[in-house]
């Protein structure tokens, strides 16, 4: 909501009065109702509404469905089942995406052998054809002779293409569903749109297309171009979910939001890869990051949604840091990465989903200062806004939590009063660094390879400029870089030489790698030295108590991170 940007301090308390848009409010009754009958042991009654009914109608196939459906897939027979060996340990609830495979056939009796061994799994059988986006080269008959010998071997589910169903003729259709029923089966009958994802009415439109084949699961998969996209996918399955087992994603990293929320908007189960890298559609996530880094199975509808937005986001250890600092203190609550392309569109994710809060990235700091209804006074001195927080009156407040990720670090090691800091750089960090020093009444100096960017910015702070050349002349009790020379990819020189490091401590806010070239240089000195590591944690820890009102676990936020930076360096 757009509203005049103000001054003074937006006031207290979070959004537990607000009123829910009506993706979250609307037909909740019913769908609690619905959420009951949707337990593990699901007893699914096999129908055919094409024929009459069998004079011996076979045993209703009670299947173990979970929210999580693992895919795997393989270039071999010995990939797949290895890969599906180790699923189990994530989810007993795994598709078999036969079409990966160059003879998916010869695969059938290691499939019957797979599923003797661990009567415990649910599986779906899945052998797409390459005209609707599978790898299955063969005919349709091909396609469904294997699909029922899937199920013979003791697959409980199979996926067939909705436009693989349209082919079938009547009879042959009768005789599908019969040979399911006998073996114990039930159907899944599906649609993927490859370039786009329509409009709530459309996608409500192609599950009643499916629904017309009366499958025991309608699955409608779709491809977001836009964060927005997920709303239609989840009102989509807000609306079937009262009359089917539906399954509703958008595919691509857009996507995830759906991937993550649609079985808390009434969706059957959702979908993930067995692992990084053995992803088998576009922005499937692993079935670890599922379950761990967005706690899938915890989710609710008084789960608290919060993101981090930006692009590219996708490595983004926000989610990490902050989903570690939500367990630790017990919030409810969970954060997603979201891709932005637009700022509208964020809005229109943030206003309908709705969220209640939100890490914003550059440009995004400035691009969404209008739309704040109030902001932090430090917020207005700099220009830039790096956290929002929905108020109950469903507004947005604007927050800056660098400028504590620079202070924070450095007041635990020196009296900042009176302290003579250089700042290195003049961007968006700079500006946090500079004026959030500034007003913790150190004597700010400000050098760039672009002098006129210094003496800008040195203006408005109330700083000052030094030159390139004057650096070995002066002493300092601090220096902090704010630029991105160091970080990995960037291959910059160093916006300062050895012999210019004249100062006690060195703060490099660059975090990746952790010992930055710059930090090594010091250490070599024998300087003390601060990892931008602090910066980024004390930012969010300083996000996290704008959120939840709580003291945030900083320690725990610091070492989950520092291992993963680790382990990604590896």
């Amino acid at each position: 909501m757009r509203g005049k940007a103000r001054n003074d301090s937006p006031p207290p308390g979070r959004s537990g009065a607000r009123v829910r848009t009506s993706l979250r409010n609307r037909l909740q009754s019913e769908q609690k109702a619905f959420k009951m009958r949707q337990l593990k042991e699901m007893p699914l009654a096999v129908s055919n509404s094409r024929e009459s009914p069998p004079a011996q109608t076979q045993a209703v196939p009670r299947l173990r469905v979970g929210k999580l459906c693992v895919a795997v897939q393989g270039a071999s027979p010995a990939e797949l089942f290895s890969r599906a060996e180790s699923a189990i340990n994530d989810s007993i609830f795994i598709e078999f995406r036969l079409d990966f495979l160059a003879k998916p056939a010869a695969a059938l009796s290691e499939l019957k052998a797979f599923l003797n061994r661990h009567r415990e799994v649910t599986a779906i059988a899945t052998c797409r054809r390459k005209a609707f986006g599978g790898h299955f080269a063969g005919s349709l008959n091909a396609e469904w002779e294997l699909l029922l010998k899937a199920a013979e071997a003791g697959c409980h589910i199979v996926d067939l293409e909705v436009e693989s169903a349209e082919q079938l003729t009547r009879p042959q259709l009768a005789r599908f569903r019969a040979a399911l029923r006998a073996a114990g089966a039930a159907l899944l009958v599906s649609s993927h749109d490859f370039s786009r994802t329509r409009r709530p009415d459309g996608l409500i439109q192609t599950a009643r297309r499916i629904a017309a084949f009366e499958p025991e699961f309608v699955k409608v998969v779709s491809t977001a171009r836009s964060l927005a996209d997920n709303l239609s996918v989840l009102r989509m399955v807000e609306d079937q979910s009262l009359n089917a087992h539906v399954v509703g994603i958008a595919m691509g990293e857009e996507g995830l939001i759906s991937r993550i929320l649609s079985p808390r908007a009434g969706a059957a189960f959702t979908f993930a890869s067995a692992a990084e890298g053995a992803e088998t559609a576009p922005g499937q996530v692993s079935a670890r990051a599922l379950l761990d880094l967005y706690r899938l199975e915890q989710l609710d509808h008084a789960t608290r949604i919060y993101g981090v937005a930006g692009n590219p986001i996708a490595h983004s250890l926000s989610p990490l840091m902050h989903v570690t600092a939500f367990r630790r203190e017990n919030v409810n609550a969970v954060m997603l990465p979201l891709k932005v392309r637009t700022l509208d569109d964020l809005l229109t994710v943030i206003r309908d989903l709705p969220l209640d809060g939100v890490a914003v990235t550059m440009p995004l700091k400035q691009e969404v200062l209008p739309h704040l209804a109030n902001m932090d006074p430090l917020t207005a001195k700099i220009g830039a806004c790096n956290t929002l927080r929905t108020g109950a009156d469903g507004k947005l407040y604007g927050f800056n939590t660098d400028v504590a990720g620079v202070v924070r670090p450095l007041e635990r090691r020196m009296r900042l009063k009176g302290a003579r800091i250089l700042v290195l750089g003049a961007g968006g960090a700079a500006r946090a660094a500079v004026f959030g020093l500034v007003e913790q009444g150190a004597e700010v100096y400000i050098v760039n390879r672009t002098h006129e960017k210094a003496v800008a910015l040195a203006r408005k702070a109330k700083a000052h400029v030094l030159k390139q050349n004057a650096l070995a002349k002066n002493r300092f009790d601090a220096i902090v870089n704010t630029t991105p020379c160091g970080m990995t990819g960037i291959k910059q020189q160093l916006p300062i030489e050895e012999d210019e490091l004249n100062a006690s401590l060195v703060f490099d806010l660059v975090y990746t790698p952790i010992e930055t070239p710059l930090l090594k240089l010091a250490k070599a000195r024998g300087l003390a030295v601060v990892s931008g590591l602090e910066m980024f944690v004390q930012q969010g820890a300083r996000q996290f108590e704008i959120w939840t009102g709580k003291p945030a676990p900083e320690s725990e936020m610091l070492r989950v991170v520092e291992l993963e930076l680790r382990r990604r360096a590896q």
